[in-house]
C-alpha cells in the first residue's frame, strides 16, 4: 500500500443530485439562463458579467445550441478544478442532460464555498488592470 499515493479529485456534487437541491432544480428547469450565468461569472472569476451570459445562453437556446456554450464552461470549471469528465464527455452531458449537468456545476460550485447566488452581476474593475 502506498500511504504517499494522490486520489483523483472528484465531483463533491452528484450527476443526477438535484433533489438535493430543490431551489436550485427549480431555477434551472424553469430558467437555465440564470443558473448558467451565474455559474459562468464564477467560472470566470468574475470577469464576466452574470447578465450578458445569462443573456447569450438565452439567445443560443433560440436556435438549440445552449449547449455548447455551457459544455465550455464546463470544461473550463472541470480544468480549473482537475475534476474529471464524468459520466461523459463534457458536451454530451450537456447535449443530453442539460439541467443535470448546469444542477452539478451550481453544486460543486456552492460546495466549494463559492456560491453562484451570492455573486454579484457586475465583472469585478479591478481585474482589468492586472
Amino acid at each position: 500500500m502506498n500511504i504517499f499515493k494522490l486520489s483523483k479529485p472528484k465531483w463533491s456534487a452528484d450527476f443526477f443530485g438535484c433533489h438535493t437541491d430543490v431551489g436550485t432544480c427549480c431555477l434551472t428547469c424553469w430558467l437555465p439562463c440564470v443558473t448558467f450565468g451565474r455559474i459562468a461569472h464564477v467560472v470566470d472569476d468574475g470577469d464576466s458579467s452574470c447578465c450578458a451570459q445569462g443573456c447569450v445562453y438565452c439567445l443560443l437556446m433560440m436556435v438549440s445550441c445552449h449547449w455548447i456554450l455551457s459544455c465550455i464552461y464546463r470544461e473550463k470549471m472541470r480544468s480549473k478544478y482537475g475534476l474529471p469528465a464524468e459520466p461523459c464527455c463534457d458536451c454530451g452531458v450537456h447535449y443530453f442532460c442539460e439541467c443535470c449537468a448546469l444542477c452539478q456545476e451550481y453544486g460543486e460550485l456552492k460546495n466549494r464555498g463559492k456560491d453562484p447566488a451570492d455573486y454579484t452581476s457586475a465583472p469585478n474593475p479591478l481585474k482589468m488592470f492586472k
